[in-house]
Order: C-alpha cells, then sequence, then structure tokens
C-alpha cells in the first residue's frame, strides 16, 4: 500500500480571492465538509499507458474531439458503452479510497460512471491530505471559505485525480433572469402589460411545431438557489395558461433543497422562470429540478446527476446560471468541459444562458468576457433578443439590450478559453478583441425573445411578474428540444454541432437578426456574437433535421 505522503501541485487548481474579499481568520478545523474529487476516465488511463497523452486543456479537447466526431456520425452510447469507454477505472477509484483512509476521510459515495470519488471529513484532514490551508472570508456578497494557490494531491495519483471540487465554497455562478420594472403586482389574472408575452405566446411567434407537446421526455433543469410552490406553479398553469401543469420533481444534490425564499425578485424568480416556459412549451414532459449549492463542486454535481439520472433521463438539459469565463479555476473549465461532452455521448442536449450583461459579462476591467458554461463547446449558448409580434405573428426582432434603463443586454462574444471548435469553421466568428487576439469559440449559438420590456408573464411566490434575461431562452430551447425529440422518437445530443452542420444550412430555420449591438459586437446577417444564427422557426428546424440524425438510443 502506498504512503501517499508526497504531495505534488495539482494542475489547473490554483485559486485568488475573490476581489474584494477580507480574510477574517483560518476556518474551523473541525468543521465537516465533502469534497468531489474527479478521475481520469478509462480512455484518458489508456492513453497514458500507450504514450498518447492529450492535453488536459480545454484547447485541445475542443479541438480534437469536435473534428473527428460530426454530430450527423456520432452514435449515442448506451449506459453501457459509456461506462466502458468513458468511466473511471475500480483501480483509480480504490487508489484514492486508500489516500482518503490514509488521511481521517470517509468514501460518501464512488461513482464510475460520474467519474467521481466524494470524501467526507473536517476541515483540518482535507488540509493535510492536499496541503491547503482553507480560510474563511468575509466579501459584500456573502462569506465563503476559501483557498489560494494550487490544490496538491500525492505522487500516487498524479495524472489520476483531475480535478479537486469542494474545498472552497465561494459563489460560483449567477442568474441570468431581469425583471421588468415596474412589475404586475396583483394577482397570476391580473391583465398582461402591452409588449409582453406568456411562454404560449413566444412559441407560437416562433412557430413551434404543432402536434408536438414532448410526450416521453424529461427536462432537467439546474438551480444553485432559490425553489418553487407546488401551488405556484398549479395556480399558475390553471388561471395565467388555462392549462394542466406538468409533472415537477425536485431532486437534492450536494445537500441542496427545493428552498423557496418568499422574495420573488431573488433565486425564486429563476426557478419559477424556468420551470414555467419549460413546462409551458412542452407540458407532456417531465420536469426534474435539480438543487445545489451555488459552488463549483455543486453545479458540477448536479450537471452530472442529471446526465447518469437513471430514473428521470433527461433528454436536455436547461442551465440558467454561469459566469465569467476568468472567475473559473482552470480545472473547473477543463472538468464542466468533459462533464457537458459525456452528455453529448450519451445523446443528452444541453441548453445554457450566455448572460445579461453584455459583452464585458459584468466585469470592469476593460475586457470583453463570456460566460461558462455557455461557452463549452458542447452547449447550446442561449443568447437574447426583443421581440414583436402582430395579431400574435413575429413582426420583428432586434438584439436585446436595455443597458439605457438598467436592464441588462445579451452576452455574447469570444472564448478566451476555448478555441474555435470545427463545427464553427464557416460561421465567420471573429477572433477575440482582446489583446491576443485568441481565436476562441463564438457565441451564442442561437437566441431567442430575453428583453424583460418584452419579457414572460410568470408567477412567483404568489405574485405575477415580467421577467425576462437570457435565463428564459435555455429553458424555452430545452423545450422547444424535447418537442423535437419526441416527434423524432430519438435525441437530438449535441445540438451546438448539428446546429452548425445541419440545421442552420438549411434556409428558413431561423429569424436572422441583423439589427442591434450588445456592446462590443454588432448584428448582422448570417452568425454573430449578439444573437447567433437568430431566434428559431421551429417547424421548420423540425423538417430540417428528420431523416438526417442517426439512429438513437
Amino acid at each position: 500500500m502506498a504512503n501517499y505522503r508526497e504531495h505534488v501541485p495539482l494542475k489547473g487548481s490554483e485559486r485568488v480571492v475573490v476581489p474584494g474579499a477580507k480574510a477574517i481568520g483560518t476556518a474551523n478545523p473541525d468543521q465537516l465538509l465533502q469534497v468531489t474529487v474527479l478521475l481520469r476516465s478509462r480512455a484518458q488511463a489508456e492513453d497514458a499507458k500507450t504514450g498518447n497523452t492529450k492535453a488536459t486543456t480545454g484547447e485541445r479537447a475542443a479541438v480534437e474531439t469536435l473534428q473527428k466526431q460530426r454530430s450527423e456520425e456520432r452514435q449515442h452510447l448506451t449506459r453501457e458503452k459509456f461506462l466502458e469507454q468513458r468511466g473511471a477505472l475500480e483501480e483509480d477509484a480504490r487508489r484514492v479510497e486508500e489516500f482518503a483512509q490514509e488521511y481521517g476521510l470517509s468514501i460518501v459515495e464512488t461513482s464510475l460512471a460520474k467519474g467521481s470519488v466524494k470524501l467526507a471529513g473536517s476541515v483540518a484532514s482535507f488540509d493535510r491530505a492536499f496541503d491547503v490551508e482553507l480560510v474563511n472570508y468575509e466579501h459584500p456578497d456573502g462569506s465563503y471559505r476559501g483557498r489560494t494557490g494550487p490544490v496538491h494531491i500525492p505522487t500516487e495519483l498524479d495524472g489520476i485525480v483531475t480535478a479537486v471540487l469542494g474545498l472552497d465554497n465561494r459563489p460560483q455562478a449567477r442568474p441570468h433572469f431581469r425583471t421588468h420594472k415596474p412589475a404586475i403586482t396583483a394577482h397570476a389574472s391580473a391583465q398582461q402589460p402591452a409588449g409582453t408575452f406568456t411562454p404560449l405566446q413566444v412559441a407560437q411567434a416562433y412557430d413551434f411545431p404543432g402536434s408536438t407537446d414532448g410526450a416521453g421526455q424529461s427536462i432537467a433543469i439546474i438551480e444553485l438557489g432559490g425553489g418553487f410552490r407546488s401551488r405556484d406553479v398549479k395556480r399558475y398553469f390553471r388561471t395565467t395558461l388555462n392549462m394542466t401543469s406538468p409533472k415537477v420533481v425536485a431532486i437534492s444534490v450536494d445537500g441542496g433543497h427545493n428552498s423557496p425564499t418568499g422574495d420573488p425578485s431573488g433565486d425564486d424568480g429563476e426557478v419559477m422562470l424556468d420551470i414555467e416556459v419549460a413546462g409551458a412549451v412542452a407540458p407532456k414532459s417531465t420536469l426534474a429540478v435539480y438543487f445545489a449549492p451555488n459552488t463549483d463542486q455543486g453545479f458540477y454535481d448536479a450537471i452530472a446527476a442529471a446526465i447518469h439520472d437513471t430514473r428521470y433521463n433527461p433528454s436536455v438539459i436547461s442551465i440558467s446560471w454561469g459566469g465569467p469565463e476568468s472567475t473559473w479555476s482552470q480545472q473547473s473549465l477543463n472538468e464542466f468541459n468533459t462533464l457537458l461532452e459525456d452528455a453529448a455521448t450519451l445523446g443528452v442536449s444541453v441548453c445554457v444562458a450566455s448572460g445579461d450583461h453584455g459583452s464585458t459579462d459584468g466585469l470592469s476591467d476593460g475586457l470583453q468576457h463570456v460566460d461558462f458554461p455557455a461557452s463549452s463547446p458542447y452547449a447550446l449558448a442561449c443568447g437574447g433578443t426583443k421581440l414583436t409580434t402582430a395579431g400574435g405573428k413575429y413582426a420583428s426582432e432586434g438584439v436585446w439590450n436595455e443597458e439605457a434603463i438598467q436592464e441588462g443586454s445579451t452576452g455574447g462574444g469570444i472564448s478566451e478559453f476555448f478555441p474555435k471548435p470545427a463545427y464553427q469553421a464557416n460561421a465567420n466568428v471573429p477572433a477575440s478583441v482582446n489583446q491576443g487576439n485568441f481565436v476562441g469559440r463564438g457565441l451564442p449559438d442561437v437566441a431567442g425573445d430575453a428583453d424583460p420590456v418584452t419579457g414572460y408573464v410568470v408567477y412567483v411566490d404568489g405574485q405575477a411578474s415580467v421577467i425576462g434575461g437570457t435565463s428564459a431562452v435555455a429553458p424555452l430551447w430545452a423545450g422547444l428540444t424535447a418537442r423535437i425529440n419526441g416527434s423524432l422518437g430519438k435525441r437530438i445530443g449535441d445540438l451546438a454541432s448539428l446546429l452548425y452542420t445541419q440545421i442552420a444550412t438549411n434556409s428558413g430555420t431561423f429569424h436572422d437578426i441583423t439589427s442591434g449591438s450588445n456592446g462590443a459586437f454588432f448584428a448582422g446577417p448570417g452568425w454573430d456574437a449578439c444573437t447567433g444564427w437568430g431566434s428559431p422557426v421551429g417547424s421548420a428546424i423540425l423538417s430540417a433535421l428528420t431523416g438526417k440524425l442517426p439512429a438513437g438510443r
């Protein structure tokens, strides 16, 4: 048995203090916590054995994988085949379990499919096990337990452990929704403000295919705070939409729970927006809502739980949370990207909001930033527009930008971490406008109504209001995807690459947005870094896909 005493830095695990935070003392050594240790895949282990080592950066993973796996050629794996090809090795998991026992840590869960071992123990034990010092910090946005510098792992685990999540519990992401002011303050049956929409009206404007309703599908919704009350969900669908409420189930991850706060302007607004939009446009689908703490560990574990959920078996995941790429550790960027690749391999589509703070993503360093995980090449990045209809039919659309009245603007731009994937080769994605001119992955891919001025009538904590933001666009596209999956009788899978190689090449599949700006970028014909290809013409997208997908699971 190895002694696991000599440590080396874990590449990409470096952390710095959150700007504006102040150290107030070391963390209580007796405090108990859980940590997720991620392991290399079987394929990575085989590469290491043969000397064909792959880089662990997003750059190599994005370029190599996406070039060799065009969406029309990919065969989605069964869960059994996935475990054989992409799961972790039992031997690697056993080594981590031995290491844990050496340092007095207990094993909470070992999952070869997820490629993870979850450990529990005291702060003091984790400090020794990973050669870190955990410190408590105060910050205007909330206190957190953090660390600086890298995590250290035993030399025996070097190359086996790819990430350690959970030592640091700083808030990692923010919800991407905006509440229009003045909000509706009456009941759900209040008169709908002019220029706003119910999700059904948006789906009608975008010509979502008729005779599709998401039957037989499950949509996973990731939430990092807040909650919902079943009575509010039922009332919204019965009173506002005059329809039966979909089945909604809450799933706890890492101690996160469905915990409504009673504040409709807080995280409850995000949760209810996601449920009400996805449920309205795909009413026969099951909505599985995964609640986790707002940390990199909680976020990761929630997505992993959804991907590997054999009970509800989601075919699409909706994510309306994220943060600027520069606020993530390199290990998180890499591992989240691999996780979304896992989803694609299993045929699960992932729709992610691109952010509500324009081309800077809310940072004030003078640079342009994009939001992650929307910037992953395996995510369908969803941007925002301002929609106008006439007689219930589509009339016009422009880029969502209400910065002049402090009501946000669609995120979009060029990744500084992930290179331009092969599927964007012909999309005229420009180089980054930042110093260095990195040729990165461009986003968003698609768009939909997000302007809070033309937002969605929803019902949150007993109150009707109008909410917008790209948070509405991710569940909108997730609902459309569920409807298409149900109609095709198979999973679309990696929707981003499919979009560029099959869907957008068919004329009439999108409303091309050619006017407006999100700050540094401007809309124009074809793909652009404000609204991607544009907003959907749902029936045309379904027609473009008919007969063009590989045999599904």
